[in-house]
């Protein structure tokens, strides 16, 4: 690692994330300031029904101006991935998994912040006990099944566009092969 911290100042500190000014020697050996984004990992969930289905959500996105169509998932609020991905299926879905499995891990924006997207697998799938619970965010969301191979092509031609669903997605075709057709609960 070519880089070393010599120092750090807080900048911004808000509800969801910090923005911190760190004095470096840069791997050249001089000395810069390198700004980035302090914030919680996060989680996509492939949800997937035992019957070649794959559990989307779509929801109004402000930054974007628009509607996405992406996996469940959100930040991970310090837990644990797979606690997260399993409070984040519930609170969106109504839906709890018998089983959750990591995927992958992936570092979406490694020059701006040093947060992690986990991706994870639920099979299994049951109504949860608990109503669902969205953040006033999410108020308008909807969830909807999709055949796990429209939902890749949709991936794949950008009516999907967020980098953790799509990454989700292609993964999930891999996955999708190692979990067993069968009668499903949801």
């Amino acid at each position: 690692m070519g880089w070393r911290k010599l120092g750090s100042e807080q900048l911004h500190q808000g509800p969801f994330l910090s923005l911190q000014r760190d004095r470096v020697l840069r791997p050249d050996g001089s000395i810069s300031t390198y700004e980035h984004v302090v914030v919680h990992d996060t989680v996509r969930i492939v949800a997937l029904d035992g019957r070649g289905h794959v559990l989307l959500v779509e929801d109004d996105f402000y930054l974007q101006r628009r509607r996405m169509l992406h996996l469940p998932g959100g930040g991970t609020d310090g837990e644990a991935p797979t606690a997260a991905g399993r409070r984040e299926l519930v609170e969106e879905t109504g839906l709890v998994a018998d089983r959750i499995d990591h995927l992958a891990t992936l570092d979406p924006l490694p020059g701006a912040t040093a947060a992690r997207l986990h991706l994870l697998v639920a099979i299994g799938l049951a109504p949860s006990a608990d109503a669902v619970h969205r953040d006033a965010t999410e108020v308008g969301m909807t969830a909807m099944w999709w055949p796990l191979g429209e939902a890749v092509t949709a991936a794949c031609t950008g009516q999907i566009t967020d980098a953790g669903s799509v990454a989700g997605l292609l993964l999930a075709v891999k996955a999708e092969t190692a979990v067993p057709r069968s009668d499903q609960r949801a």
